[in-house]
């Protein structure tokens, strides 16, 4: 009998933020990266957010552009320290509905994959704080001397998602359409639409509109949003976007 996956997205989908961000905050505090790069280049993005002039994609793209070229020449090995510091600190600040759900599909005796955008080091250690049984996250890549050379394999896009699934499914024997999937921004639309149970986790707009145009996943998509305690499923065809 071929196995069942839950596939789950972690920046915006389990932890209540972006992962990334408490990385580059704590490799500014450890002085591996410079403070300007974050209140020069990325601040501004993450302020026009905050006050919803801007949208989250824009903010978590510009993020990871300057993380990218602030890491050249520093050693995994920072990395991973810093990585394991980060979810030992701020590991458990995640939704309740998605942290329910790891624990469900985990008793149903399903595959728990995180497959996210942040950096492999990064997804590793969540991966293992919630016993999950793989991972797919952005590698980084290395020069001759062991360092960040400013290269990555990324994996937040929906055609690399969906690389990684095809690979996944092969590896585990799994069932797509017995399967589920958690995202809540567009480079999660292609994993969603994969499997036969998706769920859109405080979604954005951009996310929305593209569920709403395809006929397929409107019809068997769930979306999901929790705010404080409260957890509410929403009905996508009656939704007023503004």
């Amino acid at each position: 009998m071929r196995a069942s996956a839950a596939f789950f997205d972690i920046d915006g989908t389990i932890y209540r933020e972006g992962l990334i961000t408490e990385v580059f905050k704590k490799m500014i505090r450890y002085e591996l990266i410079d403070e300007s790069k974050w209140h020069q280049e990325v601040r501004p993005a993450f302020l026009d957010w905050d006050k919803r002039q801007g949208d989250y994609d824009t903010y978590l793209q510009k993020m990871v552009d300057v993380y990218k070229e602030a890491v050249k020449g520093i050693s995994p090995f920072h990395m991973k320290y810093v990585a394991k510091k980060v979810v030992e600190q701020k590991g458990d600040r995640v939704y309740t509905f998605s942290r329910s759900k790891i624990i469900w599909h985990q008793q149903q005796k399903h595959k728990v994959i995180a497959i996210s955008g942040s950096p492999i080091e990064l997804v590793r250690e969540m991966s293992k704080k919630y016993c999950m049984d793989d991972y797919r996250g952005t590698i980084y890549k290395l020069d001759d001397q062991g360092t960040y050379n400013g290269e990555i394999i990324p994996m937040w896009d929906s055609q690399s998602k969906k690389k990684a699934i095809l690979e996944i499914i092969e590896e585990y024997d799994i069932d797509l359409d017995k399967s589920y999937a958690y995202g809540d921004t567009a480079g999660d639309f292609t994993m969603l639409k994969m499997v036969g149970n998706p769920f859109a986790i405080n979604p954005t707009k951009e996310l929305l509109m593209k569920i709403l145009a395809d006929d397929e996943l409107r019809g068997k998509i769930k979306i999901v949003v929790e705010r404080k305690d409260v957890t509410y499923l929403l009905d996508i065809e009656r939704l007023d976007f503004q």
